[in-house]
């Protein structure tokens, strides 16, 4: 595959550390919901991960801007384009938005968004119990949109790697440069 069809190492590199980052944020959740016992251990990291992916996804859509993806096929069906375009710009929004929303309710609750050890996040909205209540909710609703959308794209992945087998799979795939079974 011609280098001009890959993305360049370092969006791959932020693309698969994100990748890890949000699954992990994703099951950290669920087990915040699922375990009281362990709740406020998975709140430790919960916190400082939030923070990380709001910062990482910053620089990587600056480096989106900056380094434009490769082009998808041209065979590729016109409904796949812009499923494909919906689905990033998607996962970009969610990606901004659950860090935010979490950070504001919990300067609505009113809890300290505390990062690492003395480092806490000053509060971005004031403290108020029903705003705190519809944005945990908020929150919630964002978080499952987010698992959806994930596996969404973790889907229409395999499906190009393994069915299509196009060079939409490998235009971000680190390891290799062609593909095994070519």
């Amino acid at each position: 595959m011609a280098a001009a069809h890959r993305f360049p190492a370092f969006s791959r590199f932020l693309h698969w550390l994100m990748a890890v980052l949000v699954l992990a944020m994703l099951f950290i959740g669920a087990g915040m919901t699922a375990s009281i016992g362990d709740y406020h251990w998975l709140l430790t990291i919960h916190r400082p991960l939030g923070l990380a992916i709001l910062i990482l996804v910053a620089i990587r859509l600056i480096n989106r801007l900056l380094n434009p993806p490769p082009p998808l096929p041209a065979a590729m069906p016109g409904w796949q384009r812009f499923a494909a375009k919906a689905s990033h710009w998607l996962l970009y929004i969610l990606m901004f938005a659950l860090p935010i929303v979490g950070w504001a309710m919990l300067s609505a609750g009113p809890y300290p968004v505390v990062v690492w050890g003395s480092f806490v996040l000053p509060p971005i909205l004031p403290q108020d119990a029903m705003l705190f209540a519809t944005l945990r909710e908020l929150h919630r609703i964002l978080a499952y949109l987010l698992f959806l959308t994930f596996l969404a794209h973790l889907g229409a992945a395999l499906l190009h790697a393994l069915i299509f087998r196009d060079s939409v799979f490998q235009s971000m795939a680190s390891w290799r440069a062609t593909p095994p079974w070519r």
